[in-house]
């Protein structure tokens, strides 16, 4: 975990690891790999609390193949809230998941058309190394978490996101 920072990596450290190599496509074998998801995500939402890191909430859809929530990031005592979603690709956990904030897309050079966020250079090569053990969880503590705080402010600074602003795309 080289290019992770080590405060995140505490907190993955944290996070428990999940042992199903197994898609919601894979129909029955799906069903522990989801619990061990929800787990981890129920333990992540739990540190975060305790530390007063409370930025998202997620819910799955259609038997965790897609994931539909909220994140927000807090800067000079300001609250900025986007929409979140994701699907599980049908090679996941293999591959990763896009983590899409529709109403940034275009906002910002560190995201692809559509609303997802670039996570390619550091943490897929990461994600890679630890299959089947990252998850959902692991992916918002390593993935969307440093982006809401490296971009976020950015976005601001930049005059793209401004105080009180709603957040959705006009």
């Amino acid at each position: 975990m080289s290019s992770i920072s080590n405060a995140t990596k505490t907190v993955v450290q944290k996070i428990p690891l999940c042992k199903t190599r197994a898609s919601p496509r894979d129909k029955e074998a799906w069903v522990p790999r989801l619990k061990e998801e929800l787990s981890a995500l129920i333990k992540y939402v739990e540190f975060n609390k305790q530390n007063d890191n409370d930025w998202f909430r997620i819910e799955p859809v259609d038997m965790g193949r897609s994931w539909k929530g909220k994140c927000w990031y807090v800067h000079e005592l300001v609250k900025y809230e986007f929409d979140v979603h994701f699907d599980l690709p049908v090679s996941y956990p293999t591959t990763p998941f896009e983590i899409v904030l529709p109403e940034l897309d275009g906002k910002t050079v560190k995201m692809y058309r559509g609303g997802k966020i670039c996570l390619s250079a550091h943490f897929k090569p990461l994600w890679a190394k630890n299959v089947p053990h990252f998850g959902i969880a692991h992916a918002l503590a390593m993935g969307l978490a440093p982006w809401l705080a490296a971009e976020v402010p950015h976005l601001i600074d930049a005059g793209h996101l401004k105080k009180g602003e709603t957040n959705k795309k006009q």
